[in-house]
């Protein structure tokens, strides 16, 4: 029973991690966070929860966090676009996995739940709604940080098959709501949206699915998930220019008319992240989301809600409380 549960959860400061953390308190799971020591930790404020502190890349101090706990929720991640050095976001993410699935199994835990990303399925420019049956290879993946989730989700299943780590892998794809402190990639989007600093669109689209229904669905991995699969955590598949006049609907703007083709911007990218070599600043515009943004990256949750019975809700209450969140917290000026 959750009560009687003892569970680890790694990326606990983070927008996902913080949310699957609430949502296993509120099942009365007993819970343990692991932090770096130098994360924000304005989303666990006020949290009834254990906190150990450490790098997911250190495999003996994971093993430590470990002690007396029977299930590991692994949802820490590298998550950016952009990076000075691309290949620092490959070594966290796929050598911290390492780390944390080899401290499981050394710490013998009856269950492991892994976020991986859809980033790691194959979408084309004419997708209508990708499956967990396509995946992608790393060799063709846009940019660090889906190369980085494509191996480590690899590493994961090979852990299953030779070494009968008890895995199960969710696939979430576009979380909003509130908490989102960096702001991911998607946050930045609605926080550039609302302020009214995107007067134009590419034309692509995108899998938008609550963050706390994404959290649900990982507990429900932890219960019902069979060990080697994986499951989509999605949920509405919109244009980017439908998600674009929802967010100006809600805050008064005038939505964005104007659509752009990619190649004409690819210039600007590359100015956009010479100047952040510079500033050390992360680009709003970058080479490798103009190069995504040519698929339509659309997802279906349909394995996930036979199986797990994973029911998301309608985007729009997300994106109304991702909005609060970030005028309350002075993003929106």
């Amino acid at each position: 029973m959750a009560g009687q549960e003892r569970i680890l959860i790694t990326g606990a400061a983070g927008f996902i991690g913080s949310a699957v953390a609430r949502a296993a308190l509120a099942q009365g799971y007993r819970v343990r966070l692991l932090v770096r020591a130098s994360s924000p930790r304005a989303n666990l404020d006020g949290l009834d929860a254990e906190i150990a502190f450490a790098d997911m890349r250190d495999q003996a101090a994971v093993e430590r966090a470990l002690a007396g706990v029977s299930s590991l929720l692994h949802v820490a991640a590298d998550y950016r676009l952009w990076a000075r050095d691309p290949d620092e976001i490959v070594r966290n993410n796929l050598e911290g996995t390492k780390a944390v699935m080899r401290a499981a199994l050394g710490a013998g835990v009856e269950r492991v739940v892994y976020t991986s990303s859809v980033a790691t399925l194959r979408v084309g420019p004419d997708t209508v709604a990708a499956g967990e049956d396509q995946p992608a290879a790393a060799i063709d993946a846009i940019g660090a940080y889906k190369r980085s989730k494509i191996l480590a989700e690899r590493l994961v299943e090979r852990m299953v098959a030779e070494d009968g780590l008890p895995a199960v892998i969710v696939n979430p794809s576009t979380p909003i709501g509130a908490r989102d402190l960096r702001p991911t990639p998607t946050g930045r989007i609605i926080v550039e949206a609302a302020s009214g600093r995107m007067p134009a669109f590419v034309e692509t689209g995108l899998n938008v699915v609550d963050v706390d229904d994404v959290a649900q669905g990982h507990l429900l991995a932890l219960a019902r998930g069979r060990v080697g699969q994986r499951y989509i955590l999605g949920g509405e598949n919109l244009m980017l220019r439908d998600l674009l006049g929802e967010i100006a609907g809600l805050v008064g703007r005038r939505a964005p008319r104007v659509r752009l083709p990619v190649a004409p911007l690819i210039p600007l990218a590359h100015a956009a992240e010479g100047l952040a070599r510079l500033t050390g600043r992360e680009p709003f515009l970058t080479v490798d989301g103009l190069r995504m943004s040519r698929n339509r990256m659309f997802f279906s949750s349909s394995k996930a809600g036979r199986e797990l019975g994973y029911r998301p809700r309608p985007h729009a209450d997300a994106l109304r409380a991702a909005l609060d969140w970030f005028r309350a917290a002075g993003y929106l000026k």
